[in-house]
């Protein structure tokens, strides 16, 4: 099912339609700042995995969070880490952070670090404000060599669209991802540089 939505101004038939899909271990795919993303619910265990199949549990899994407050629920941030991310959110940018005790075990599967977002887009932010708990989140992009994000939601829904549950047409979305930012050592790092420019 293909849905459309507008950014400047989400739809509250449509978020509510998205949170109960999501609420019945479903997977969606919405528009960001940056690229189209998979969505699932943190809460739900079978929605993880079946997000992990889709992406050939290539591990690339992250979080969107609501604000920077609903940040520091799930991953440690401490008052130096906390300005940064002050300065570029919400943005293209994906921060890897030390998660804390709130994450679910089935997500993080052994690993200590977290991947945090806060999309400079209403959709994905409404969203998560409905649903009450972060979105697990992950890039749709074609596995091939080349790394080629698909921008038309058309074509993701024909691609995708028998794995999914509903696929959000917010319009045409970028081809460029976000950049991650590596916040868990004493140095920041950028581990890929994407439409995001970080500023410390």
């Amino acid at each position: 099912m293909i849905v459309k939505i507008y950014p400047q101004n989400p739809n509250r038939k449509v978020i509510d339609q998205v949170v109960e899909v999501l609420e019945n271990d479903g997977i969606i795919v919405y528009p960001t700042d940056t690229v189209y993303a998979f969505g699932c619910s943190l809460k739900s265990p079978k929605a993880i995995e079946k997000l992990k199949a889709i992406r050939h549990k290539d591990g690339q899994l992250s979080i969107v969070c609501a604000d920077l407050s609903h940040i520091s629920d799930y991953a440690k941030v401490d008052t130096p880490i906390f300005k940064i991310l002050k300065r570029n959110l919400p943005g293209p940018f994906t921060f890897i952070l030390k998660a804390s005790g709130k994450v679910p075990d089935k997500f993080l599967e052994k690993r200590k670090n977290i991947g945090v977002r806060i999309p400079e887009n209403q959709i994905p932010l409404k969203i998560v404000e409905y649903l009450g708990h972060p979105l697990v989140t992950a890039s749709v992009k074609n596995e091939d060599d080349v790394i080629e994000y698909t921008t038309d939601p058309e074509l993701i829904h024909e691609k995708f669209g028998k794995q999914v549950d509903l696929v959000l047409d917010g319009g045409y979305g970028n081809n460029e991802a976000s950049t991650v930012v590596d916040c868990t050592n004493d140095e920041i790092e950028i581990l890929r540089q994407g439409l995001g420019e970080l500023i410390l």
